[in-house]
């Protein structure tokens, strides 16, 4: 009985440093998976700012084990994450007012054309 509380402790400490881990982590990429970090801070140009604006994205997962086969040690674990920063546009601030400007993609081209064709044979559809 003993045995399993202690055991149990040890696993309960494991997973507490692995928490620690993975927050100490996502804190670290989160600081660093922004617009500056990738393309720059706010560039001014006279009476003309311009704020780069982009997706970002990261994710995270860890694993862990515990037990044991006769005869061997049981314990296990692992973890791994990434990060993804995508420039979608840039925002233009000039005489008290500012706009966004998107940057179009060959993708955004293609998400056109087939909302384009969906909605043209729909009507066509309707229409026969």
């Amino acid at each position: 009985m003993a045995s399993e509380a202690v055991g149990d402790a040890e696993a309960r400490k494991r997973a507490d440093l692995v928490d620690e881990l993975l927050e100490r982590i996502g804190e670290a990429v989160g600081h660093r998976a922004n617009a500056a970090a990738v393309f720059g801070e706010a560039v001014n140009d006279g009476n003309l700012t311009v704020i780069p604006v982009a997706r970002t994205r990261f994710g995270f997962g860890a694993g862990g084990g515990q037990g044991n086969r006769e005869g061997e040690e049981g314990s296990g674990g692992g973890g791994g994450g990434g990060a993804t920063v995508t420039p979608i546009g840039f925002i233009e601030m000039r005489d008290g007012g500012a706009e966004f400007r998107r940057i179009s993609t060959p993708m955004d081209w293609l998400a056109y054309v087939a909302a384009a064709s969906l909605v043209r044979s729909t009507v066509k559809r309707l229409l026969d």
